[in-house]
């Protein structure tokens, strides 16, 4: 590539940067007044690109026009932030803050559908700027016009938010919020006003960074989940809550991403090295980098201690009679429920997706609940362990059941490698950085085609002819979920258990007592990877086929949902959890096209009415104190 082309690259990218700050800068300062980390923030940028595109159709694509329709745009996306924190954030401060990310995951389903009725699945593609069509001459290479204007938008927006924070009595307000929210409280500041305005321009920068893309990409329903990963990765990395922060690493990522795209292909001794599919994996790359390194990021400070992420646990005891029967019971009916012939066809092919999706929950249940550590790309597991048995049995020729055991132990070695680095963080930073992890298998698997299919992934994968036959391969399925679960349970009542509870409670003290912390945290990884890969492959063989979205963040948030949806302080939370959640993603999905709406709304009410999931909620009622378990 020429140096004029290579200068061109750095300036797109300095447009993508401007893009990037504008997301970021909002959950930034979002996630710095209320800790709140706000999965619904892609979704806001998603309207404002979608209204944008609207108002240009009534106002007209003229001058006035078109930039009043962007302006009003991102008004109306900040209007419709305040009206979600005063409706429904509002009620759920004093939950754990999983609940919280809990609550804008059911948004981010409600605003998908509502898009999708409103405008339909198409891609939807705006007018260029009035103005603004044409490009310049760089260096002798075009360069488009809009584009240099979105080069000093960012700088521009950093400069009025700085003006902001530092000249004006609510700045101040919201820095001594980010400090220390009691004390603002204490002091007699009305702190539900200032939340409200606080993600209201969160909400706002958010739909402005939309409508100014609406010249550049088109208004796509993917664009929701596509944009809060890499608005995820610059908060990261800039600090969580630092405004400069966030745009210091926009600038850093988008400018690597076009320094690949750049480079394109090289050749070293021989070997050809593709730097354009890094774009895919190189922001996930700075992030885990940066985490490892200064888990606060490049210019934010250590989160100081306040609310748990997860909220303290009863001690553990076994579970009483009563709930020992009725899980025998559900054992025995599950045991005998293909015995009734064709009455239920499709109840096996269901319950195998239950039992799935029980272990898989679990899984993580063991890592957030007794193990204190939250994880936002525990699909890594579950992918591993399914790629794991596919390619043994394509690539090697293995037996099916021999594969079963075996590609788990894919899962396993990602555990042992991912977990050492991960043991040193907590909190959000270590969710974070599983997110990382995550990202980057994906993209290893999506890219590497020859061994892994790429995008189409691998077909076949087929249980072997004595398991296809009747109802085998339900009670292999049942028989191994049991197993798993009754071995995770086994494990949190052992002294290794006691062990990861006590760290998880307090690391000093368990440090002081010759616990070595670090190690039984890994142990922690290795087991739960253990477990998600056993689910993984479980899947990978109930559906025939797997594809790289058996590792994406939406399988990771599915996860996080079916825990919370059962209740992190409860044994039996992730099997009630994955249950409900299956069922109702199954029976709404085969009632109407709006499924996702009506599954979120069913989340928002359970996480009103049950701030500690259907399992703790049973619990709590039915159970005396000193029975809970």
């Amino acid at each position: 590539m020429s140096a004029s082309s290579f200068v061109l690259q750095l300036l797109n990218g300095l447009a993508g940067a401007s893009s990037l700050f504008l997301i970021a800068a909002g959950l930034s300062l979002i996630f710095g007044v209320s800790r709140i980390v706000n999965f619904a923030h892609g979704s806001l940028y998603m309207l404002g690109v979608y209204i944008a595109y609207s108002l240009v159709g009534r106002l007209g694509d003229g001058h006035l026009g078109f930039w009043a329709s962007l302006a009003l745009a991102a008004i109306a996306v900040g209007v419709f932030g305040a009206i979600v924190e005063i409706l429904l954030l509002r009620r759920i401060y004093r939950a754990p803050e999983l609940f919280q990310l809990l609550a804008t995951f059911a948004l981010v389903l409600l605003v998908r559908d509502a898009v999708y009725f409103i405008w339909g699945p198409e891609d939807l593609f705006g007018p260029r700027a009035p103005g603004l069509g044409g490009s310049v001459s760089i260096l002798g290479q075009p360069f488009p016009q809009y584009d240099l204007l979105l080069i000093f938008a960012g700088p521009l927006v950093l400069l009025l938010l700085w003006l902001l924070l530092t000249r004006t009595r609510w700045g101040t307000l919201v820095r001594a919020a980010t400090e220390d929210r009691e004390m603002v409280g204490a002091l007699g500041v009305d702190q539900a006003w200032l939340f409200t305005s606080v993600f209201a321009l969160g909400a706002l920068l958010a739909g402005l960074g939309g409508a100014l893309q609406l010249p550049r990409e088109p208004a796509s329903l993917e664009l929701d989940l596509l944009t809060i990963a890499d608005a995820f990765v610059v908060v990261v990395v800039g600090g969580m809550g630092s405004i400069p922060g966030a745009f210091l690493a926009a600038l850093l990522i988008a400018e690597l991403k076009a320094i690949c795209i750049g480079i394109g292909q090289v050749s070293l001794f021989g070997i050809d090295f593709s730097f354009s599919r890094l774009t895919l994996v190189i922001e996930f790359l700075v992030m885990a980098a940066v985490l490892i390194w200064r888990p606060w990021g490049l210019l934010g400070k250590p989160l100081e201690p306040g609310r748990h992420v997860i909220a303290s646990e009863a001690p553990l005891r076994a579970a009483p009679p009563l709930l020992r029967l009725l899980g025998i019971a559900l054992v025995i009916g599950l045991v005998a429920l293909p015995l009734a012939g064709e009455r239920f066809p499709y109840a096996t092919v269901l319950l195998v997706d239950m039992f799935v999706a029980a272990l898989f929950a679990a899984s993580l249940h063991f890592m957030m609940g007794p193990g204190g550590m939250v994880s936002f790309g525990h699909a890594a597991w579950f992918g591993l362990g399914a790629y794991g048995a596919g390619l043994l049995l394509r690539h090697l020729g293995l037996p099916m059941e021999l594969a079963l055991v075996l590609g788990p132990m894919v899962a396993v070695a990602g555990g042992l490698l991912f977990g050492w680095f991960a043991v040193r963080l907590s909190g959000v930073y270590l969710a974070m950085l599983t997110l990382a992890f995550a990202q980057i298998v994906w993209s290893v698997v999506f890219q590497w085609e020859d061994f892994t299919g790429g995008s189409n992934g691998l077909i076949g994968i087929w249980p072997s002819p004595w398991l296809s036959e009747g109802h085998a391969y339900y009670y292999l399925s049942l028989a191994v979920t049991v197993l798993g679960l009754w071995m995770l349970r086994r494990v949190l009542h052992s002294p290794f258990g006691y062990a990861m509870r006590a760290a998880r409670d307090s690391a000093l003290r368990a440090d002081a007592i010759g616990i070595d912390v670090a190690r039984v945290r890994w142990t922690v990884f290795v087991v739960t990877a253990a477990a998600g890969g056993v689910a993984g492959a479980l899947y990978a063989f109930s559906k025939g086929s797997i594809s790289p979205d058996v590792l994406s963040i939406g399988r990771s948030v599915d996860a996080l949902v079916m825990v919370l949806l059962g209740g992190v302080q409860a044994v039996t939370g992730p099997i009630v959890g994955a249950g409900v959640f299956t069922w109702l993603q199954d029976a709404l999905a085969r009632e109407t096209q709006y499924w996702r709406a009506l599954l979120g709304a069913v989340i928002l009410l359970l996480v009103l009415l049950f701030p500690a999931g259907i399992a703790g909620a049973i619990r709590a009622r039915l159970m005396p104190v000193e029975g809970r378990r």
